[in-house]
């Protein structure tokens, strides 16, 4: 007999759209959404029907001449501990950079004094300096340029200038040391090569390119400063919760004068989270690495695309 050499089975591919691909389920995923989703309900519903939250009076001292001018003094302190802590933390970042050893030393001692310090004790130092030196003079032997009462100059807004800001520069210095030291070592030969010096490095090449990094922290910090502020009601600086405790202190509704103030929080800080957000956007072009979208910018781009479906 003649045996028949056996011929491989060829497997038979299935055609293209027969296939019926399942999705891969997440039970408990959908489990925890729904846990909470009720939590966030119950929540709400707490807010919505208790009595003691009087949403009447929060509705009615929400504007108030007082509190907006509170709302307004907190962003000026903001906005001027922001300048003081980010011109003074690079100027720290950099002496800790530098390869002079007494610039080095002295950025150390700054960082480890006002890092090791609560905030709130600097405030309350500042305020009662007068205590130390009841005058501010400067004198060339025995003729007197100017004197003048250290309490007229280092008022409630002034102590608060300085305690948050001088407190701010120790922190933003990390954040431009580490976005400086980022950069990768070559950038720095490359500028050298060109004969850039040291200064002119850092500003046209080795900073541009760090900013991607002190971007984000420096936008926590701004949102962080104007909690911040808050500390100053304690020597009477005239702030956002320094304003609603003035009134609370009359009508003893203290409840819903510190939500009146809570929302203002809630509206600044929501405010400055979006521009972070087009800041870093900005910064992070050229870049390849691809972020996990937001809630807020898929919130934004659902409104952009809404918007351009009307025209």
């Amino acid at each position: 007999m003649t045996s028949q050499a056996t011929q491989p089975t060829r497997e038979v591919q299935p055609a293209p759209g027969s296939l019926h691909l399942v999705p891969h389920r997440h039970p408990w995923r959908w489990v925890a959404t729904a846990i909470v989703a009720l939590v966030v309900a119950l929540g709400l519903r707490l807010l919505i029907i208790t009595p003691g939250f009087r949403w009447d009076v929060v509705g009615e001292y929400l504007f108030d001449p007082t509190v907006i001018d509170g709302v307004l003094t907190t962003l000026r302190l903001t906005a001027i501990c922001m300048v003081i802590g980010i011109v003074l933390g690079t100027l720290i970042a950099l002496m800790r950079l530098s390869h002079n050893p007494l610039l080095n030393a002295v950025a150390n001692f700054y960082q480890w004094f006002f890092r090791g310090t609560p905030a709130l004790v600097q405030l309350i130092f500042w305020f009662n300096l007068s205590s130390i030196f009841p005058t501010i003079s400067a004198h060339i032997g025995d003729v007197t340029l100017f004197s003048v009462g250290t309490n007229s100059v280092i008022t409630p807004f002034v102590a608060t200038m300085l305690g948050l800001g001088l407190n701010l520069a120790a922190y933003y210095a990390e954040f431009v040391r580490a976005g400086i030291l980022s950069v990768d070592e070559g950038q720095s030969e490359a500028a050298a090569s060109y004969g850039l010096n040291r200064t002119t490095a850092l500003r046209t090449v080795i900073i541009p390119q760090a900013m991607r990094v002190i971007i984000p922290p420096t936008g926590n910090e701004v949102i962080g400063m104007l909690k911040y502020t808050s500390l100053a009601s304690v020597i009477g600086t005239p702030e956002l919760l320094h304003s609603v405790t003035v009134i609370y202190n009359r009508n003893f509704l203290i409840i819903p004068l510190l939500m009146v103030a809570s929302l203002w929080y809630l509206t600044m800080t929501t405010v400055l989270s979006i521009g972070q957000y087009f800041i870093e956007k900005r910064f992070a072009r050229g870049t390849t690495r691809h972020q996990r979208v937001s809630a807020l910018r898929s919130a934004w781009g659902l409104i952009r695309k809404k918007g351009n479906s009307y025209r």
